[in-house]
């Protein structure tokens, strides 16, 4: 069994005075994929944002109780959420190149924490680049614009600039749903690559790319954690009735 990387305990949110999350306690193992799967507004994009502090900067959004990353508090005061986003990266829904060349895309968050030796820059950038399996189609393009890459291109591009700052953890939210089948299976395979070296958090609303992909899945249903546990046995021996009307098809 893989050691515990991230742990929250009695997790709640609200947005106003109305709660949308917990409370959630939850063990997530290092170096594995974990997958949050539920309907539509259940929470389960709340709790991703809620592991690197990004819910901080949404309007009337407040957290109460613990994540420990590491066995520290992440919502301690002394913790920088900066440096927290490095150790804890974040791919959203729909790919966001800046647009700048795709070498700069992939230096930028290097130079910000003040990274200018060019030479290290360089390798920096081929090596995540190649994390993201991406540099065999754009090594001659490094200097063009990242927004002439394709969708699929364009999410792996935000996956290498991710990984640029060599992060210990990497929360993804539904990175697939906006692509077709060819690249979203690059995206899959690249997810499962990914967790030999990073802890991976995935939200989707695809219950077979979470089968294909997670080593363990956590369902949500209203703000609720269901039902969390081994994949294959969440969806072929699921302990509660409402995760097995879910992955069913018979609500959600």
């Amino acid at each position: 069994m893989n050691a515990v990387k991230i742990h929250a305990k009695d997790l709640r949110a609200r947005y106003g005075g109305k709660s949308a999350l917990g409370p959630v306690s939850i063990e997530i193992p290092e170096k594995r994929v974990t997958a949050l799967i539920g309907p539509s507004g259940c929470g389960k994009s709340t709790f991703l944002r809620s592991l690197n502090r990004m819910n901080d900067i949404v309007p009337r959004c407040t957290i109460e109780g613990q994540v420990l990353l590491d066995g520290v508090n992440v919502y301690d005061p002394s913790v920088d959420p900066v440096q927290l986003r490095r150790k804890v990266g974040m791919v959203f829904q729909r790919a966001n190149p800046f647009p700048k060349s795709i070498f700069e895309n992939v230096a930028y968050g290097l130079k910000i924490g003040g990274l200018s030796d060019r030479a290290e820059l360089g390798a920096r950038v081929e090596t995540a680049l190649r994390r993201a399996a991406l540099m065999d189609e754009v090594k001659d393009r490094l200097h063009e614009s990242a927004l002439r890459l394709s969708g699929g291109q364009q999410q792996r591009l935000c996956i290498a600039r991710a990984l640029a700052v060599e992060p210990q953890v990497l929360l993804m939210d539904e990175p697939a749903s906006a692509l077709d089948p060819i690249a979203t299976a690059k995206i899959e395979e690249l997810i499962h690559e990914l967790a030999a070296d990073y802890t991976v958090v995935v939200v989707t609303h695809n219950l077979q790319q979470a089968a294909r992909i997670a080593h363990q899945t956590a369902f949500f249903y209203m703000g609720e954690l269901v039902e969390y546990g081994p994949t294959d046995q969440l969806f072929t021996r699921p302990a509660n009735s409402r995760t097995e009307d879910y992955i069913t098809g018979r609500f959600g």
